[in-house]
Order: structure tokens, then C-alpha cells, then sequence
């Protein structure tokens, strides 16, 4: 593949050669490397439904997100490589087992390796939608390329304030980047499909997990969705934060939610009449849901 002899997938644009030994911003290479596949059934309800989603867990990342619950395999690049044709083999299996759909996590560095495999799979009878399940760092120009290859796209919106972004993930212009990325998206799949089943068939879910004493950043992430979108996107807004990686040592990051906190977000999103979406409900065990990595 051409483009990885300069890699600029994603808005880093390192420009490095993957198929050396030289390593860019996410440290991928030109094979695809994934943490772990299974049935996931703690997704959305219209994306787990009632046969659970069929998550594939890529390792590394764009970001660098001091709380990532999925850090071993974000931040420390734990997993296995594996070929397209495998990465193929593996949606297949996955459609057999029953799932609702293929939910790719943190896919950005494998675009290209992705829509080579969905083009095998889809050779092989892959027909169930797909979900691009990504952190919204992205660039346009590669969402482009997966126009047609994706039903779902399943962005995080993690900060309307880009200092934040600097400050907790390492990366510039975090709100206009993922704001772009998001447009891109709607404009490829439009208003969301959810059929007699209840599962999503096509669409957008925008996700957002709140942060501890970043409460007035959650709610300017949820105005400019309700601004933009109306109730043609559906809203996650997650509560399920918990210290973790390198948010323990973090002063602002190293505790949970307050209930205060939460319950501010909850009358917020009454306040906007946000219709269409999910709050998750303040919880005590969150570290319980992290899937367990097999290496």
C-alpha cells in the first residue's frame, strides 16, 4: 500500500514509512495488530442488541489519553499482528456467530487494511452493518476512503475546549479536527435507521464520556451536537469514567463522578431537549466492564 511508505492516515500526518522500522505518533505498522475479538453486549442497546456486537479490539492509537481504560493496548501497543486476510477470516466468523454487526475499536491507523478486508469479507457474504468505533481525531480525506464501507460510525466527542485536548490526550485542535471528522460522517451515512428489532442499522451514535471537574466542557460538547445535528444523531453520554493509567497521579482526574456532577449533565441534556439517546447511569464497579486482554 502506497500511502503507508508516508503515513498521514490521520491528522498527525507523521509522514513516516510503516513498512520500516521507524514508528509514528500510534506506533503502527504496516500490519494490522488487533488486542482482541469477542461478543461485546455493554455497547448501546442498539448496537449490543440482543446478539451482542462483534467487536474487534485494534492496539495502538492517535491519542494519548492519560484515563484510557484501554491503555495496555492504546498506549503500551499490546496485541497481535495479523494479515488482511485474517483480519477478513475474522468478520466472517464473527457474522456467524450471530452478532448484530462488525464493531471495529480504535481503527484509525488500519484504514486502509480494513477496507481491503471488508472487500474479502464481502466476497465471502459479510452482510451485517459495520461500526467505524473511533475517538473522532480523524481526517477527512481518510473517511473519505471508507465511504461505502461503513453503516455506523460510533465517535467519541471528548472536548469542545482544545486546551483540554492538549492537556489530557497530547494532541492540537482536538474540537475542530473531531467536529470536521463528525460532519464527514453524517454527511456518508445520514439520520439514524434503527429497525423492528431495535438494533441500528445506519447512522451515528456521538459519544461522550464526562470527565471529572470538566463539567462545563461536557456541556458544550453536548450544545454544539443538538445545534448541529438536531435529533439526527443519537447521543451517549457516558458516566462510566474511573482513574486509571496515568489519570491516578492526576490531580483533576484522580477520582470519579460526583453524583452532583452527574446530575448536572442529566438536567442539561433536559434543559437542550435532547430527544434521541442514551444516558448511562452513575455506577460503583466500572472497572469491571474493561474487556480482559489475551496475548
Amino acid at each position: 500500500m502506497k500511502q503507508l511508505e508516508k503515513c498521514e492516515i490521520c491528522p498527525h500526518k507523521c509522514g513516516v514509512d510503516r513498512y520500516s522500522q521507524k514508528l509514528g505518533r500510534c506506533k503502527a505498522k504496516d500490519t494490522v495488530k488487533i488486542a482482541l475479538y469477542s461478543i461485546h453486549n455493554f455497547e448501546e442497546p442498539c448496537i449490543s442488541g440482543k446478539n451482542g456486537s462483534g467487536t474487534i479490539f485494534f492496539s495502538n492509537c492517535n491519542l494519548n489519553c492519560k484515563y484510557c481504560q484501554n491503555y495496555e493496548i492504546s498506549q503500551l501497543g499490546k496485541g497481535k499482528e495479523i494479515s488482511i486476510d485474517e483480519l477478513a477470516k475474522i468478520f466472517i466468523e464473527q457474522q456467524e456467530k450471530g452478532v448484530e454487526n462488525i464493531n471495529l475499536v480504535t481503527p484509525t491507523s488500519y484504514i486502509l487494511q480494513i477496507i481491503e478486508a471488508i472487500k474479502k469479507a464481502k466476497n465471502k457474504g459479510l452482510k451485517i452493518p459495520i461500526v467505524y468505533n473511533t475517538n473522532a481525531y480523524e481526517r477527512v480525506e481518510s473517511l473519505k476512503l471508507l465511504e461505502g464501507y461503513i453503516d455506523i460510525y460510533l465517535p467519541d466527542l471528548k472536548y469542545a475546549q482544545n486546551n483540554l485536548g492538549e492537556k489530557y490526550s497530547k494532541v492540537p485542535n482536538y474540537f475542530e479536527i473531531a467536529t470536521n471528522a463528525i460532519k464527514e460522517m453524517y454527511r456518508q451515512v445520514g439520520k439514524f435507521i434503527i429497525n423492528s428489532k431495535g438494533t441500528m442499522e445506519k447512522g451515528i451514535i456521538i459519544r461522550h464520556l464526562v470527565l471529572p471537574n470538566n463539567i462545563e466542557n461536557s456541556k458544550k460538547v453536548l450544545k454544539w451536537i443538538k445545534e448541529n445535528f438536531e435529533d439526527d444523531v443519537l447521543i451517549s453520554v457516558m458516566a462510566q469514567y474511573f482513574p486509571t493509567y496515568l489519570a491516578k497521579e492526576d490531580k483533576e482526574l484522580n477520582r470519579k463522578l460526583t453524583k452532583e456532577e452527574f446530575e448536572d449533565i442529566q438536567n442539561y441534556v433536559w434543559d437542550l431537549n435532547i430527544k434521541s439517546g442514551y444516558i448511562q447511569e452513575l455506577g460503583e464497579h466500572e472497572e469491571e466492564y474493561v474487556p480482559k486482554w489475551e496475548f
